[in-house]
């Protein structure tokens, strides 16, 4: 993982690259749209300069969410990066109902159009630009783990496939002398419109909380698992407070035999290994095993057939037996499928209470939020 301060710079660095190469290429359009009369050039044109100013954004955005944390904000300001793909993906729509709209009005009224070899050029040169922008920025945003770089080279790309179209509407203008510059203009604004859409719901989606990325967690779940005394992993919870800032917590499973002082030292190693990782840091809660005897195995072996034989259980962990007590606690995982998570607890319950007559059940129910299951 990059460190804040490489990861600030690389997306500041990339950013004006973008404006740059946005704003060279908005003059260039707009002055070669307005002298040939095509509304779509000059859409196109405008277009990148909204990129542009995404891009301006992007990095008053990455300033802000670099603000080490307080007393107010004692988990920082990394989530300021998914409010500024929120502001940029609205001037995105903004631009894209105001090329619609314009492009409409064309179409109502069309105007003569004409195309000079020099058009031509600067529409080439723009495409070739885009999809070298658009490769650049994606390829850095992936590296700097940055959703606002990575959307701003894939709409520098789809870009390039714009003014494509629009390359080829100008040679149907001139070899058949059909204008469909407004049409174009109109299926771009909506296109524009498409993808600020998209934007909203994804910055929207991290605000409220996405499911922890499969490969990541997988990961954790190894390393953790790799220790010498965990006898598994479960309940794996991330908290994203921005894209390099998250805060967690995981169970292992472990011998009820190790001491007080075992355990400590296991979790603080637990724990240093994936802050240095991974730049996470975990609470470890723990489980407390104990299948060694004959009769407990067989009420852990018998007790897990049953839940797994339930379609919407996907994973038992942490069976405690308490022998002395007459206790039988234990953790299920179960899909979002199942709604009335009260109902379908206290039925399972019944059930297994008429197999272990003897013993109380307790079960906490998890749900799949990123145990690998």
């Amino acid at each position: 993982m990059l460190d804040g301060t490489s990861r600030e710079e690389n997306i500041i660095k990339t950013s004006i690259i973008g404006i740059i190469a946005n704003i060279i290429l908005t003059l260039f359009k707009i002055f070669v749209g307005t002298v040939s009369g095509s509304i779509a050039i000059v859409l196109d044109g405008v277009n990148n300069l909204s990129d542009a100013l995404s891009s301006v954004i992007t990095i008053i955005g990455m300033y802000l969410s670099s603000k080490p944390p307080n007393r107010k904000h004692p988990y920082g300001y990394g989530r300021i990066e998914y409010f500024t793909a929120l502001i940029i993906a609205a001037i995105i729509i903004t631009a894209g109902v105001e090329s619609f709209i314009e492009s409409v009005h064309k179409i109502i009224s069309p105007t003569n159009v004409s195309y000079s070899l020099i058009a031509f050029v600067i529409m080439i040169v723009a495409i070739i630009v885009k999809l070298l922008l658009g490769r650049y920025t994606v390829k850095k945003g992936e590296e700097n783990n940055s959703e606002s770089l990575i959307n701003s080279g894939k709409d520098a790309s789809f870009d390039a496939i714009v003014t494509t179209a629009t390359l080829i509407s100008a040679v149907i203008f001139i070899l058949f002398h059909i204008n469909l510059d407004g049409i174009l203009g109109a299926i771009i604004g909506i296109v524009i419109i498409k993808a600020g859409i998209e934007m909203i719901l994804d910055s929207l989606s991290e605000i409220l909380g996405k499911r922890v990325n499969e490969e990541l967690s997988e990961n954790i779940h190894k390393d953790v698992e790799k220790f010498d005394k965990v006898q598994g992993a479960y309940d794996l919870v991330l908290n994203n407070y921005g894209p390099e800032n998250y805060i967690g917590s995981i169970h292992i499973g472990v011998d009820e035999s190790l001491s007080g002082k075992e355990i400590y030292k296991l979790s603080r190693e637990i724990q240093g290994e994936i802050l240095k990782k991974y730049g996470i840091f975990l609470t470890i809660g723990i489980y407390a095993t104990n299948s060694k005897d004959p009769e407990t195995q067989e009420i852990i072996s018998s007790l897990s057939e049953i839940c797994l034989s339930k379609k919407n259980i996907h994973q038992v962990h942490g069976v405690y037996v308490d022998k002395e007590s007459n206790y039988i606690h234990f953790d299920i995982v179960v899909d979002f499928d199942v709604e009335d998570i009260n109902e379908y607890k206290e039925n399972l319950i019944n059930e297994l209470l008429n197999v272990f007559k003897d013993y109380k059940i307790s079960i906490i129910i998890d749900r799949s939020i990123s145990d690998i299951v």
